[in-house]
C-alpha cells in the first residue's frame, strides 16, 4: 500500500500509545517519520519501487555496459539500482567514470590481493575469477547490510560465483551476457563439445558445429579455449555451468542483428542440452553509452574541421595493446595510405596482448610516443592526430566526420560503431573478439579485416594500407558503409517503442516484479 504525505498531532499519537499499552499491543511505524514542531510527518513512500543490484567483475570492458543497465532500468524503469563492483590497481579509470553516474548508488566492494594465487602465465580470465572468488565474503558483506531487501541480482558473466550468496537472501537472479548471442551459444554448447571432441579445438579441420547458429572456425575460438590444459579453460567449463543456475539470461544484443542465434537459444533442443532447464532470454540490447558533451574538447574541434566521413578512428580499446613491431607497422600503413585517421595510442606490450588488460590504464602519458618511427608526427600533422592513452571513443564516433573506426572488436565498441552507422576495420586481440570480427564481416558485412589473425602474424604496412583505402575511398567501402548504416537504423527500431528489445526490456521488468 502506498502511504501519502499525513501529519498527526503528538497528543494524537500519546493517546494511541496510551491504549495500546492498555491492551497490551504495540504500534510500530514501518515508514519514516518526522517531528515537526509537536506532531509527526510521514513523507511519501512508494513501496512498489524494486531494489535490484548489478555486479561488474573488474575491467572497463565489464563495467561499462553493467552501467548503462543500471542506467536504463533506473531512468525507464523506475528501479533502485546498486552497483557493485570490485576495485584494482587499475581502477582509476574506472572510479573516475563511476564520478559521472548521479542516478544510480555505487558500492566499491574491497580490493582483493591475489598476489599468491597467479604467476606470470596466469590467464586474465583465471584472475577475475580469482578475484571475484576472493572477494565473496566482502560481497556477502555488502548485500547482507542492505536496508532494502534486493528484489533481484543481475551478475555480469565473471559474477556468477556470487550464486550460493543469491540463494542464501533467497534473491531472484540474473546473468548479464554482455557479449554476442553467438558467443552465447557457443557458451552454453561447451559442455556438449567438451565432451564430444578430443583434442585442442584450434587443431580441427572442420569448422565446430553450434546446434541452429553459424559454426565456428577452429581459428575463430575464444581464448578460453585454445589451450584445454590451461586452467583458464576449465574455470570457463566452470562458468557454463553456473549459468545453468539462474533465472534468466540478458544480451546486449537485438533480433534484428542475431535472429536465428536468438532463435537457436530459446528454443533449439540440442544446443540446450547445455542447460538444466531452458532458461528466459532477454535481449536488450544495443546498450550502449551516450553523448555527453559538455565542452569540445580538441579532438572534437579538430573533427569539426574536417569533412564528411573522411575520418578513420584508430583504437582498441582500454585493455588492448599492439607489439612494438605492430605499432610501427600499423603508424607506416596509416602514413602510406593518406587518408585523415584519430589514432589512440597507448604503449605497446610485447607478451600475451591478453596480459595489458588488467594492467594500469591512468592518465599518465609521458613518453608514449616514443614508440612510433622517428618523424612520423611531423610527417603526419596535416592528416591525423595522434592521442595519448584515452579519447571519448562515444563522442568521436557520432561525429559525422568520421567514417570508418580500427578496432579489436571488442562487444562495447562493436556496438558503439554499429549503433553510429560506422564501418569497420577488425583487429580483434582477445577474449572472444576473433568471433566478433568474423560476424561483423562474414555474416553482416560491415567489416574487413587482415587475412591472417593479428595475434597470429604481424600485418605488415601495405596490407594495413590497403585495408584503410578500400574502406575510406573506394566503392567496395561504400557498400561497407551504406550496410552499417542500415543496421543503424536496426538498431535504433529494437529500441523504440513496440520494437524487439523494447518489448524484452518490458518483459524482464515484468518479470522481476513478479519474482
Amino acid at each position: 500500500m502506498i502511504l501519502p504525505n499525513f501529519v498527526i498531532p503528538i497528543n494524537s499519537i500519546h493517546k494511541q500509545l496510551s491504549l495500546c499499552k492498555k491492551s497490551s499491543t504495540f504500534l510500530f511505524f514501518s515508514f519514516p517519520i518526522i517531528v515537526l514542531q509537536n506532531s509527526l510527518f510521514f513523507p511519501p513512500m512508494d513501496s512498489t519501487q524494486l531494489h535490484v543490484a548489478i555486479f561488474s567483475s573488474p575491467g572497463m570492458g565489464h563495467l561499462i555496459p553493467v552501467l548503462v543497465l543500471g542506467n536504463q532500468l533506473a531512468t525507464h524503469h523506475n528501479i533502485k539500482i546498486t552497483i557493485l563492483t570490485i576495485t584494482t590497481n587499475s581502477s582509476s579509470p574506472e572510479i573516475e567514470f563511476l564520478k559521472k553516474k548521479k542516478n544510480i548508488e555505487i558500492i566499491h566492494v574491497p580490493s582483493v590481493d591475489i598476489s599468491h594465487l597467479i604467476d606470470s602465465n596466469t590467464k586474465v580470465l583465471t584472475q577475475l575469477r580469482l578475484m571475484v572468488r576472493e572477494a565473496l565474503p566482502g560481497i556477502r558483506s555488502v548485500i547482507a547490510s542492505m536496508n532494502h531487501h534486493l528484489d533481484a541480482l543481475i551478475v555480469d558473466i565473471f559474477g556468477t560465483q556470487i550464486l550460493p550468496i543469491a540463494q542464501e537472501f533467497n534473491i531472484p537472479k540474473y546473468v548479464f551476457h554482455t557479449t554476442s548471442a553467438w558467443a552465447l551459444a557457443l557458451f552454453i554448447y561447451l559442455q556438449v563439445l567438451d565432451q564430444k571432441i578430443e583434442g585442442e579445438y584450434v587443431d580441427l579441420k572442420q569448422p565446430l558445429e553450434i546446434p541452429g547458429c553459424k559454426a565456428l572456425q577452429p581459428d575463430d575460438v575464444v581464448d578460453p579455449m585454445m589451450d584445454r590444459s590451461d586452467q583458464q579453460y576449465h574455470e570457463y567449463l566452470k562458468l557454463t555451468i553456473e549459468y545453468t543456475c539462474f533465472d534468466g539470461i540478458l544480451i546486449n544484443t537485438w533480433e534484428d542483428l542475431e535472429g536465428d542465434t536468438i532463435k537457436a537459444l530459446r528454443s533449439n533442443e540440442k544446443l540446450q542440452q547445455g542447460l538444466k532447464v531452458p532458461l528466459p532470454i532477454y535481449p536488450i540490447g544495443p546498450l550502449r553509452r551516450t553523448v555527453e558533451i559538455t565542452e569540445r574538447d580538441e579532438v572534437i574541434q579538430w573533427l569539426d574541421k574536417q569533412n564528411y566521413e573522411s575520418i578513420l578512428f584508430v583504437s582498441f580499446g582500454s585493455g588492448g595493446a599492439l607489439s612494438s613491431q605492430q605499432m610501427i607497422e600499423l603508424a607506416w600503413g596509416l602514413e602510406l595510405s593518406q587518408q585523415k585517421f584519430v589514432w589512440v595510442v597507448r604503449p605497446p606490450s610485447d607478451g600475451d596482448p591478453d596480459n595489458a588488460y588488467l594492467k594500469s590504464n591512468g592518465s599518465d602519458t609521458r613518453g608514449t610516443f616514443e614508440y612510433l618511427p622517428e618523424g612520423f608526427l611531423t610527417r603526419t600533422k596535416d592528416m591525423g592526430l595522434v592521442v595519448p592513452m584515452w579519447a571519448n571513443q562515444v563522442e568521436i564516433l557520432s561525429h559525422s566526420s568520421v567514417g570508418g573506426f580500427m578496432s579489436h572488436c571488442g562487444w562495447n565498441s562493436t556496438v558503439e560503431s554499429l549503433t553510429n552507422g560506422v564501418p569497420m576495420i577488425a583487429w580483434p586481440l582477445h577474449a572472444e573478439q576473433k568471433m566478433n570480427a568474423a560476424m561483423l564481416t562474414e555474416e553482416l558485412g560491415v567489416a574487413i579485416r587482415p587475412a591472417v589473425l593479428p595475434t597470429k602474424k604481424l600485418v605488415k604496412r601495405e596490407e594495413i594500407q590497403g585495408m584503410v583505402r578500400i574502406l575510406m575511398d573506394t566503392k567496395e567501402g561504400k557498400s561497407i558503409r551504406e550496410k552499417a548504416k542500415k543496421l543503424k537504423i536496426s538498431a535504433e527500431n529494437a529500441l523504440s517503442e513496440g520494437g524487439s528489445s523494447y518489448n524484452s526490456m518490458c518483459e524482464l521488468v515484468k518479470d522481476l516484479r513478479t519474482r
